[in-house]
């Protein structure tokens, strides 16, 4: 892939982009939205608008109808390194 035709993303889409990636290399099978949701504590409706918002962005494909469907479009070697996802406490710690 050359330099003028790399994906252009934005840091959080990068995120999904590479837990989609990481998903389906250990797993064998693509994330459902839910795997999506409990990795980056978020709700549902987020993780659906930012599926929607990937799919339109030409990032990834899905197939209507069909259960973690999701294909990665994006050469791995052009994904970021995938983040710890840090949890948000109003716990103090000592």
């Amino acid at each position: 892939m050359s330099p003028a035709s790399e994906p252009s993303f934005t840091l959080k889409q990068g995120q999904y982009l590479a837990f989609i990636y990481a998903y389906t290399q250990l797993n064998g099978r693509s994330p459902a939205e839910a795997d999506l949701q409990r990795f980056f504590r978020v709700t549902p409706p987020s993780v659906h608008q930012m599926v929607l918002t990937l799919e339109r962005a030409g990032l990834i494909r899905r197939k209507p109808g069909v259960a973690r469907s999701i294909q990665l479009l994006v050469e791995p070697e052009a994904l970021p390194v995938l983040q710890n996802q840090t949890v948000k406490t109003s716990v103090l710690r000592y």
